[in-house]
């Protein structure tokens, strides 16, 4: 069975689509660019919004977002195109165990630093290759991650060994 074509029908599809791509434009938003465009995470009540991390080379003061929920933990970093050189995001899981952080739909090379309850640092992942789905593990037990741009812990002489002011002063979920 056919259907008879009816051009008045047509002009009225067309104007309703005409009329939907106007309202999306004045919007001002669309899917992709929404993934484009995340906002920092604020700073929950009993977290520092400051980490320093003391080395060989001195001490180095990172003002930090906090990954605490699962959501944040899973959002991460991604689909920034960039982060101020003395940033990063501190991913708290706690309690110590081995974790592991892949880097899809990360958009800039990191450097992940493992730190344990007590604010040792036990490994260092450079330069994490950005978009990449390969597990980059902890090689160890850890309740924190810091996450920094990719060439700072090389840059600044951070090693495994090196402490870091990490105190959390909230209560555990």
């Amino acid at each position: 069975m056919s259907v008879p074509f009816r051009p008045g029908r047509a002009r009225g599809y067309r104007r309703i689509g005409a009329m939907l791509l106007v309202l999306v434009a004045l919007a001002g938003f669309s899917a992709p660019a929404l993934a484009q465009a995340p906002t920092a995470l604020p700073t929950p009540p009993g977290y520092p919004e400051k980490v320093t991390i003391h080395t060989d080379t001195g001490d180095h003061v990172f003002t930090v977002e906090w990954a605490i929920s699962d959501a944040d933990r899973a959002r991460g970093l991604m689909f920034r195109t960039e982060m101020a050189a003395d940033h990063g995001m501190v991913f708290d899981f706690f309690r110590d165990a081995p974790v592991s952080f892949w880097m899809r739909n990360t958009l800039i090379p990191l450097d992940m630093v493992f730190i344990r309850s007590d604010g040792t640092i036990l490994s260092i992942a450079q330069n994490a290759t950005p978009m990449s789905d390969t597990p980059v593990p902890s090689n160890g037990a850890v309740r924190f991650v810091l996450e920094v741009n990719g060439g700072t812990a090389a840059r600044l002489g951070i090693d495994p060994g090196d402490r870091v002011d990490i105190v959390v002063m909230a209560a555990t979920p």
